[in-house]
């Protein structure tokens, strides 16, 4: 397999973005900016970490370089204040967020941060380059993302 710099990665995971922005966008309606934001946000992070996901399993070929690029953009997109989506008025509309979220926003905060602690170990595993720790750190933060699912996420959407 050739291998690729990892600028040449990040400028070719630039132009994906870009690419895909009409898949995060279709989320945007202005009569519910909070919620598409967080739709969209969700978005981002599961078109980078579902990949990384996919390589663990074997059913896409695994890729250092891109699994970093994957890894260094749910940093970047976990640093972002997700909470920003979860504004007070917006548990109404088109959500699959439970009411629980605005009930007790410490914990759902609290869950957030969590998510954002295991993005940023996955990185550093990533960046070892230990495929034992890279698959301990992707079961972690797949475990971090569903204590949110489990509690503040519905299986339908709500109306």
């Amino acid at each position: 397999m050739r291998k690729y710099p990892r600028k040449i990665l990040l400028a070719v995971t630039a132009v994906a973005v870009i690419t895909l922005s009409p898949a995060a966008i279709s989320h945007l309606n202005d009569q519910e900016v909070s919620q598409s934001y967080r739709q969209s946000w969700f978005t981002m992070i599961a078109l980078n970490f579902g990949p990384m996901v996919a390589m663990l399993k074997g059913e896409i070929p695994w890729n250092d370089d891109q699994m970093a690029v994957y890894a260094d953009e749910l940093v970047i997109l976990t640093s972002m204040d997700g909470m920003r989506g979860f504004a007070d008025g917006s548990d109404k509309g088109t959500t699959r967020a439970k009411p629980g979220i605005w009930e007790n926003k410490e914990d759902f905060k609290a869950k957030m941060d969590d998510m954002a602690m295991a993005v940023q170990a996955l990185q550093e595993a990533v960046n070892s380059g230990n495929r034992k720790a890279i698959a301990g750190n992707i079961a972690a933060t797949g475990k971090a993302c569903k204590a949110c699912h489990d509690e503040y996420k519905s299986k339908n959407y709500l109306y």
